[in-house]
């Protein structure tokens, strides 16, 4: 199939999703928000004035959504994309394995953080082992990670797609939380 047909099916798919629809009228700049607020919905997890890092947040709809509850809280958003400045959130530009990206939202939240939720994911190849598998790793550095930074009876959100390492990331994070 030809790349330009490829993408008239994702504009024509794009137009059509409901959640897309909804996150421009709801003023969220991409659908993902809604897993976020499906999650929230089921768990109760965010409040006012908590603390929350978003790993891989670009473009920006998981900390539009984090910030408008945690209101007099704060919400440190990091990612590779430049982002969009956010009301009520810290914006850091970066590689999130980078340990020098790491000291700095670490500098941030110096008593520790409520959330960490991670949204990364590869850049997709369309071989969906390979890409679980990248994106798998990416959820295992946020895992190490958050357990350096979260409080007692802080809370982990990760994407992950399913594949051939998915039942060894859900053990590894049972393991750590």
């Amino acid at each position: 199939m030809k790349k330009n047909k490829i993408s008239k099916n994702w504009v024509n798919r794009q137009r059509r999703d409901v959640y897309v629809r909804q996150s421009k009228v709801d003023g969220y700049r991409a659908r993902s928000v809604y897993k976020l607020i499906e999650i929230n919905q089921k768990f109760k997890i965010f409040k006012g004035g908590m603390s929350v890092i978003d790993i891989g947040a670009a473009p920006g709809s998981w900390s539009q959504f984090a910030a408008k509850i945690v209101k007099n809280g704060k919400v440190i958003s990091i990612d590779l994309k430049k982002i969009e400045p956010i009301q009520n959130t810290i914006l850091i530009h970066g590689d999130f394995t980078d340990l020098k990206i790491q000291r700095e939202i670490k500098s941030h939240v110096k008593k520790g953080s409520d959330v960490v939720m991670s949204d990364m994911a590869v850049n997709t190849t369309g071989i969906k082992n390979l890409d679980s598998i990248q994106t798998g790793e990416l959820c295992k550095e946020a895992m190490f990670f958050s357990k350096e930074v979260i409080q007692d009876k802080g809370y982990f959100i990760s994407k992950i797609f399913m594949g051939s390492t998915f039942n060894e990331i859900v053990a590894l994070g049972k393991k750590i939380f």
